[in-house]
């Protein structure tokens, strides 16, 4: 990835000058913003980590991640969170060298993976530490072994994603992991923060795929994960299964694989939002069940209509649909409303599904603000839920001026609920970090009135500590703080991220 942009300058988006229109007329964008040049303080002296990197451009490329709030920093030329260098142990060995160098010079350690954090979980604290140290895995990049019998796998935590798959392939096994992440994010990235793929109505979130662990603490190496099942009491990879880097540095699991098969997308339309809603909630409950259930309301599905990146849904709602061979949930949509739009809308999202991050670099440059969040929530609450943040977000970005757009889509389905993903659009103001950190507070106060989750898959980060507090108690917060004291006891690791 370049730097303040994601992903590779070759596919970068140029807008039309039907959007770039449409984003005056209906948002009053007035102008593009271009980025400045980037400025960086002078590191601080750092000890000799394994691999250590000090050079400006490697410090750029670990400055933070991709959240909208990031971008927007690193393109006004302030540089806040870039680490004093860059180390890159290439085994399980040196990363627990990296911890133990940190720990006796008070070193602060950012674990990197493909750096694709939405939620500010690369902006560790620098208060009360001699300097910052991002701990780059890349150089953790094997497959360590496929197990035919068992259908597992164990790879390193700095895998890519597409490297991964690729080796599956080849075996003629598929993990089934596709978050809009997929083409940068890691093995190891998709563990630490409890990733979904786009197909988990197929293949289960991440963390349901993984039947081991091995990490590098504070304390020492912790090997987890001996029988498909266990009742040996508590289940302790789940301490490391969404802990952002801050109780230890995952670097190798062990995941579920499955025979590749192929996937076929169609499009269904829908007469509102809500009709739709009644639909997915009858598969995920009662079935067929495809591998990937989608449903846009109406302004998601007009906008991406408007700008081409689906087709028209006649008006209605759009549901996109992917089911492997022998599952045909036709007649259950039908009996829902559903109306069949053939198989163009879905090959439409298959070829397009990556390339959203790609937009919102040429939203940014056109002078509006784009961003997203998500939640989850039970299924009798999610039509509260849908409504309460689209509220907010519409009133405190549409404060005194033009509303924005506000989208949203039902990304994940389970039996007993289903995510939110909203997408918002919105003129920049003066000062674009502010407008987003005002809208974000609103939207998620809304998310913890409603009693969702503050987060479905982006995790938590630095971004959603205070809901986190609210959402699992002072009593919660006491366990995630006696963890953080036992794994890392020097708190070294990613200060300021997850914990409240």
């Amino acid at each position: 990835m370049t730097t303040f942009r994601w992903g590779d300058p070759a596919d970068a988006v140029t807008l039309p000058s039907s959007v770039r229109d449409l984003l005056t007329a209906a948002l009053g964008v007035t102008g593009p913003r271009p980025a400045a040049e980037p400025v960086l303080d002078p590191p601080a002296p750092l000890p000799d980590f394994p691999g250590l990197d000090v050079t400006a451009e490697t410090r750029l490329r670990h400055a933070g991640g991709m959240s909208t709030e990031d971008l927007l920093t690193g393109r006004s030329g302030t540089v806040p969170d870039a680490p004093d260098g860059v180390a890159r142990p290439a085994t399980h060995d040196e990363v627990l060298d990296v911890l133990r160098i940190a720990a006796e010079h008070r070193i602060a350690v950012v674990p990197h993976g493909g750096r694709t954090s939405v939620v500010g979980g690369l902006r560790a604290v620098r208060n009360g530490y001699a300097g910052v140290v991002a701990l780059d895995l890349s150089g953790l990049d094997r497959l360590v072994s496929l197990d035919r019998t068992s259908r597992t796998a164990t790879f390193e935590a700095g895998v890519p994603a597409p490297r991964a798959e690729e080796l599956l392939n080849a075996e003629g096994f598929t993990l089934g992991h596709f978050p809009q992440s997929f083409e940068f994010a890691t093995i190891g990235g998709f563990a630490a923060t409890r990733s979904s793929g786009q197909a988990s109505a197929g293949f289960g979130r991440f963390d349901q795929m993984v039947v081991g662990l091995r990490a590098a603490t504070g304390a020492g190496t912790i090997d987890l994960g001996r029988a498909p099942q266990s009742a040996a009491g508590p289940d302790l990879r789940q301490l490391l299964l969404g802990s952002e880097g801050a109780f230890g540095v995952v670097t190798e699991v062990t995941v579920r694989i499955r025979p590749l098969r192929e996937l076929h997308y169609t499009g269904w339309s829908f007469p509102s939002f809500e009709a739709g809603m009644r639909a997915v909630r009858a598969l995920a409950q009662d079935g067929p069940l495809p591998a990937v259930l989608r449903l846009s309301d109406e302004a998601e599905t007009m906008i991406n209509a408007a700008t081409g990146s689906s087709s028209d849904a006649g008006g209605g709602c759009l549901a996109i649909v992917g089911c492997f061979d022998g599952t045909d949930p036709s007649d259950r949509l039908r009996e829902f409303g559903g109306e069949p739009l053939g198989e163009a809308p879905g090959k439409a999202w298959e070829a397009g599904r990556f390339r959203a991050p790609y937009l919102r670099d040429a939203l940014l440059d056109a002078g509006a603000l784009a961003e997203t969040l998500e939640t989850a929530t039970f299924w009798d609450r999610l039509p509260q839920t849908y409504a309460a943040v689209r509220d907010a977000l519409v009133t405190t970005l549409g404060d005194g001026g033009t509303p924005p757009i506000v989208m949203c889509h039902i990304s994940h389905v389970y039996e007993t609920g289903a995510s939110l993903y909203y997408t918002v659009v919105a003129a920049q103001s003066e000062d674009p970090v502010a407008q987003w950190r005002a809208a974000k507070t609103a939207a998620g106060d809304a998310i913890s009135a409603s009693g969702a989750t503050i987060t479905h898959h982006h995790g938590v980060g630095r971004d959603h500590r205070a809901w986190y507090a609210t959402e699992i108690g002072p009593v919660g917060v006491s366990v995630l703080h006696a963890v953080k004291q036992a794994m890392d006891p020097h708190n070294v690791l990613n200060p300021g991220i997850l914990l409240p």
